[in-house]
């Protein structure tokens, strides 16, 4: 993903405590309710304030920073936390305080959290089995906030100041271009320098319940994307009542419900929709990520895959452009509505970014994957222009240095460092844990531009004109000449086996470590089949197998680490990829191999699988332990169920 940490050294400065570096938040223990491009992240009782990634978002601002809920008369004793979907939770308390003497709690709080796009609401329920009236007092804080989402993520979160206007039961905050309306029917609201606090007096009868509810509409002028309004075309209880393994439909449950809340549109195309790439950090368009997500779920939802490539084509690149990354026929890696800046790692990205080496191959590949999954002939036709730009983009710009290998630099300076999937500083390592000098030229990468090669012929000669003839010819020869160069410069052996190398550096070396970016060339065509059935053997060694998915790298390399972000973790959807090859390359048994794994993995994380986990290996370990900081739902995690489905089912 966008921001990946940067890359650790050695010479990094001891902080003390007295002077404590800021830090990005961890999300491991925290709760989010979402539908993109709105999330609430809270802990377990619903308090919302307690923890650095706690708030209420919208698009790319943190509109509230904290929120409390208290009864004057008692503690409130939180009990339990109901998840119903990815869109509401019902978070159960007690009030001992103003219950009876009896033993068994008899009042109780319900507390339903209902998130839309653009809007929270919360419905209080008190229910009482004490034999005479309750009379109390509610309240809720907010703090509003405004905080860009980027100095969040940095642990640099600057409140904006606000205006407030008070009205009977409403608060209207406004910060800009942005703000919030606060409305609580039936309370007394008031503010002060930092808060909006909401009173409601309430009576609960005897056996009986009352109820109150208050509602938060937001609001972003800025905002460059928005929810999808179309319900989800897949019915997921549905999916998931066909699966015979109980793991999986749990999974495909939850998995598919956040694909659902997941899913954006832009402004003025509000019928294409596209997944946004994860919570919470990436709820915009992601080339690779989004490509990637239509593409595994592809079996499930043809159209998301069409809507997807209509919208990556309206964003294609058009010129030479060093400032946002920008060639001709290249496909978009991120986009946001202002520029994303990362002071601590560098980093200072455009609104409009193109910095990604594979999301214009990706593009190819799944255009002809949704093809061959029934895409109608003029939606294909329509993109045919696309297409073309995505071809002449590989051919006249992906290879920065003329060796015939796609590949990447940091034009800007300020952009990514590594281009591809694994985009942190420190990525692409030899065994002994140097660092790769660019131009770097990725294993996968060079798989994925053989696929779209061939596809993209086969796409021009059933759909093209006599003008594309030379291309088609064009094509299938540089594609034959790509496989035959690939097996000549990649292929290595080292103490840990034979193996292509992770990438090719500035001097056109093979970089020797052994990592997971070896599984996405399986399936593509790039390899013959024993060489693919060596592979996928590799992957399911003790270096390279966690027991919960294939690690990134591998155990006997320098750099392995198995909380490091991408030298040594376990990525779901990378492993998912390596096992949607193999099933395209009749590799059934270790693909369902490697299925098992990712099923008690999800098993591990309650179903809802982060973005990544650590490598620690099973042996240790009876469920996999998080990667603190990992995104969660993510879309291509998520969509990796959907693989496993196609994998079991060809084994039914």
């Amino acid at each position: 993903m966008t921001t990946a940490p940067a890359a650790s050294t050695d010479a990094t400065p001891t902080r003390t405590p007295a002077d404590p570096a800021p830090l990005q938040p961890l999300l491991s223990d925290a709760v989010i309710v979402l539908r993109a491009p709105t999330q609430v992240w809270s802990d377990r009782d619903g308090a919302v304030g307690t923890a650095a990634v706690h708030g209420i978002y919208h698009g790319d601002v943190r509109h509230v920073r904290s929120m409390s809920v208290s009864c004057d008369d008692s503690a409130l004793e939180w009990i339990s936390t109901a998840p119903d979907g990815p869109s509401r939770i019902v978070f159960g308390g007690v009030l001992r305080g103003v219950d009876d003497t009896t033993p068994d709690p008899k009042v109780r709080l319900l507390r339903e959290r209902n998130v839309a796009d653009g809007r929270v609401t919360e419905t209080w329920t008190l229910r009482s089995r004490v034999d005479a009236p309750i009379r109390t007092t509610l309240r809720l804080r907010l703090q509003p906030e405004f905080a860009l989402l980027h100095e969040v993520k940095s642990g640099h979160a600057r409140p904006q100041p606000t205006d407030v206007a008070i009205d009977a039961g409403s608060a209207r905050v406004s910060a800009g271009s942005r703000g919030l309306e606060f409305t609580a029917a039936g309370a007394d609201v008031a503010s002060d320098s930092e808060f909006v606090e909401a009173t409601w007096e309430v009576e609960v009868p005897a056996f009986g319940e009352t109820a109150v509810r208050w509602e938060l509409a937001l609001r972003d002028d800025t905002l460059v994307v928005g929810g999808a309004a179309a319900p989800a075309r897949w019915d997921a209880a549905a999916v998931a009542s066909r699966v015979s393994d109980p793991r999986l439909a749990r999974w495909l449950t939850t998995a598919l419900g956040d694909l659902d809340a997941l899913r954006l549109v832009l402004p003025d195309d509000p019928e294409d929709e596209f997944f946004a790439a994860g919570a919470p950090w990436f709820f915009t368009l992601f080339g690779r990520d989004s490509l990637w997500a239509a593409r595994l779920a592809l079996p499930l939802d043809r159209d998301i895959a069409a809507s997807t490539l209509r919208v990556l084509a309206r964003l294609q690149g058009t010129t030479d452009d060093p400032q946002t990354a920008q060639e001709p026929g290249k496909i978009l890696h991120e986009l946001r509505s202002s520029s994303l800046e990362i002071p601590s790692e560098g980093i200072s990205l455009p609104p409009r970014y193109y910095g990604s080496v594979d999301s214009t191959p990706l593009w190819i590949c799944l255009l002809a994957d949704a093809w061959r999954a029934g895409l109608p002939a003029d939606e294909v036709r329509a993109l045919l222009p696309a297409l073309r730009g995505a071809l002449g983009g590989i051919r006249d710009s992906g290879d920065s240095d003329g060796d015939g290998f796609l590949d990447y630099i940091d034009r800007l300076g300020t952009g990514l460092a590594n281009q591809g999937w694994k985009d942190s500083g420190d990525s692409i390592q030899w065994r002994d844990g140097t660092l790769a000098d660019g131009p770097i030229a990725l294993c996968e990468v060079q798989a994925y531009a053989y696929e779209a090669a061939l596809a993209g012929a086969e796409l021009l000669e059933e759909f093209g004109d006599d003008g594309d003839t030379a291309d088609i010819a064009f094509w299938r020869e540089w594609a034959a000449d790509l496989r035959t160069r690939f097996a000549a410069a990649y292929w290595i052996q080292t103490p840990e086996g034979r193996y292509p190398a992770v990438a090719l550096d500035r001097e056109k070396r093979p970089v020797d470590t052994l990592t997971s970016n070896i599984g996405h060339l399986i399936g593509t065509g790039i390899l013959d089949a024993d060489d693919e059935a060596h592979i996928a053997e590799l992957l399911r060694g003790p270096s390279m197998s966690s027991g919960y998915g294939i690690r990134t790298m591998s155990t006997q390399a320098a750099g392995y680490w198995p909380l490091s972000y991408h030298g040594g973790s376990v990525w779901v959807h990378d492993t998912a990829i390596a096992v949607h090859g193999m099933r395209r390359a009749g590799l059934l048994d270790p693909a369902r191999a490697v299925v098992e794994e990712l099923l008690d993995a999800a098993e591990g994380f309650a179903y809802r699988v982060p973005e990544l986990h650590s490598g620690d290996p099973r042996s240790e370990t009876s469920v996999p332990t998080p990667y603190p900081a990992a995104c969660r739902p993510q879309a291509w995690s998520a969509a990796a169920a959907v693989v496993c489905l196609t994998v079991l089912g060809a084994a039914d």
